[in-house]
Order: structure tokens, then sequence, then C-alpha cells
């Protein structure tokens, strides 16, 4: 057929370049498939079969992106690994119910279509998905020129899980004296970016390639450490333990989650001191002048994700994790009368 007048590609998008991109993906999301995926790549939908271990399964969802961690991966130039943000977000909320994570689905647009550009990104999406156990049956890539910058792009993400009906974790049954865990973070993970940017780019002015003796590394190795996924060491754990609820603890910190799965009538008191804080919310509060009551609902302030256990199963919770490697803390209870999250 004649190509004439004027033409897609002219009007900014690339129609060979999202077509190279697939090329470049398909054996990275192969990887990630489970025995349940039913067709592969490229296709209108993806497809995916729940385990037949389930007798009453329930369907969890769950969306989120990664927020204004991107722009320090723009500063960086690196994008390898703000998928691995992506998926964790998505993941842990639907393990807070206690279900599997069977697939993920992402959705990537951008000023221009670089393959391989894109093809770093999914890769980090690729490898949050292994992590997780869950595969990555399909997605979109939308060029928009226009309306995002020649190097700018946002990433936003999609993932199903499933739960055995009579073993949905919803907090229903968390009472007075319960213990509360917490399971260490990686840093920031994806929240409290907006904070954390000002505070070391323009309260500071550091570079992204500043080593900042504080922090041990370069201010963009700190702030695009990924956010810990979570699935692999819980999963195990609600079967051996009477997990009565579980918070993953991103935007609103400690102070704003846990209460989301508290029922009427108590609240959490957490006990400072009961776990290490990594040095960058040091960082953070001390050069932004930030209050301690606002780096508590903005940032995780170390821990990512926390787990409700009756206080019998306390120390045998914290045994069974510190055998898989995972330094875990106590840190702190459930009380009746109290409001929300109380800092002793």
């Amino acid at each position: 057929m004649k190509e004439e007048g004027l033409t897609y590609a002219q009007a900014g998008v690339d129609i060979d370049a999202a077509n190279r991109a697939v090329s470049l993906l398909k054996d990275i999301v192969r990887r990630t498939f489970r025995p349940e995926v039913l067709a592969g790549l490229g296709g209108f939908g993806g497809l995916c079969t729940i385990p037949a271990k389930y007798r009453e399964p329930v369907l969890v969802a769950g969306t989120d992106g990664v927020g204004t961690k991107l722009r320090v991966a723009f500063m960086c130039g690196k994008h390898d690994t703000v998928g691995i943000d992506l998926v964790a977000m998505c993941v842990n909320d639907i393990l807070v119910s206690g279900a599997e994570p069977l697939f993920f689905l992402d959705y990537l647009a951008m000023g221009k279509l670089d393959p391989v550009r894109v093809a770093a990104i999914v890769t980090g999406v690729a490898r949050g998905c292994e992590l997780a156990g869950c595969a990555l049956i399909g997605g979109e890539t939308a060029e928009m020129p226009g309306f995002y910058g020649p190097d700018e792009y946002d990433l936003a993400g999609f993932a199903v899980g499933v739960v055995e009906r009579r073993r949905i974790v919803d907090g229903r049954r968390i009472t007075s004296g319960d213990a509360v865990i917490g399971l260490p973070s990686s840093g920031l993970h994806s929240n409290g970016y907006s904070l954390a940017r000002k505070v070391f780019f323009e309260v500071s002015r550091h570079a992204v390639d500043s080593f900042d003796p504080a922090l041990g590394r370069t201010v963009g190795e700190e702030l695009l450490e990924p956010t810990r996924i979570y699935v692999r060491l819980v999963l195990p754990l609600l079967e051996r333990f009477d997990v009565r609820g579980m918070a993953h603890i991103t935007g609103g910190g400690l102070t704003e989650n846990i209460p989301r799965v508290l029922p009427s009538g108590v609240g959490a008191v957490l006990e400072r001191g009961r776990w290490p804080v990594p040095p960058v919310f040091r960082v953070i509060a001390e050069r932004g002048g930030v209050a301690e009551a606002e780096m508590f609902r903005t940032f995780n302030m170390g821990i990512g994700y926390v787990l409700i256990v009756p206080p019998a199963e306390a120390a045998d919770l914290l045994a069974a994790l510190a055998e898989a490697g995972e330094k875990a803390y106590l840190i702190g209870r459930v009380e009746s009368g109290v409001q929300g999250v109380v800092y002793a």
C-alpha cells in the first residue's frame, strides 16, 4: 500500500518501535509464567486458570503505581528497578488478605517509545513477578507524545491473587493483647518521595550521584533501592500461625496503615526503639527539619509489613522468621480503648 500524506510516525507514535519492544520482552515475560497461564504475550487478553488446590477460591485484586520515585529514575537514567517497586506495591497489598498472587499486568505510558528503555522497565516488572511467584500475563505500552516529555513515563500495575474463602485474613478476630510483629523495609520503598526529593534535591541540594557518608552510598542508589516483596516470606507463615491481621506499610506509614485492619474498640501501641530505623529516615528528618509525627505518617520508618498474632504465638513466629533468615521485631501490642496508633 502506497503511503501518502501525514503518518502516525510523523505525529510522534512509532508502531515499529512498539513491535521491537514486544519482541525484546517475549522471553523475559515467559520466564514468569505459572502452570495456570493459558496464553502467551501478544494477545488481546491474558488467560489464567485458578489453581486446582483451591476449593472455594476468592479473587483479590489490587492496583498501584510507583509515584514520584520515577522522577529519581529519570534523573539517574536507571530504569530496571522501578518495575520491582510496581509489582511490590500491588502484591504486598493483596497479600494483606492472605492472597497468593496469580498474575500481574502493567501499564506503561511514555512520551517517546524507546525499545531498550521499555525492555529495561519491563525486565524490572518481570523480576518483581518472579520474586512474588506471579505471572506477568499482559500489559500495555502507550506512546503519548505531547502528553509526556520525550524522556518521561508513568507506570501502573494490576495484581490478581486468590485465597481460600475460609482463610481470608481481615482483622476481625484481632483483640486486645495481640502482638504486633514488624518485618523490616529496605528503605523508603515507594512512598513519601515528594518530601524525600524536596529534602535531598532542594534543601540539601544534592545530586543523584553525590556520595552521602550518612547513607554509605550515593543519594540515587539510596532512593532507587527497590521495595521489598514479602509474598514468599509471609505465605508459609499463614499455614503455621494464627495470623489475625496484616498491614502493608505504604503511604501514611505505620500511623495510617495499621488502623485499616483493626476492628473497632482497639488500637495499637508501638514501642519506638524496638526496631532499627534505617539512616535515610534520620537524614530526612534532620536535614529537612521534619517533625517525628510527620515522619511516622509519611514513611514506613523501617517497617514495611506488619503481622498481628495472639501473644502466645509471637515468640514462635519470630523464631520461624529467624529460621527463614529474616530479622523481625516485636514492635508493639493491640490494646482496647486506644484510638489508632500510639507511640510509646
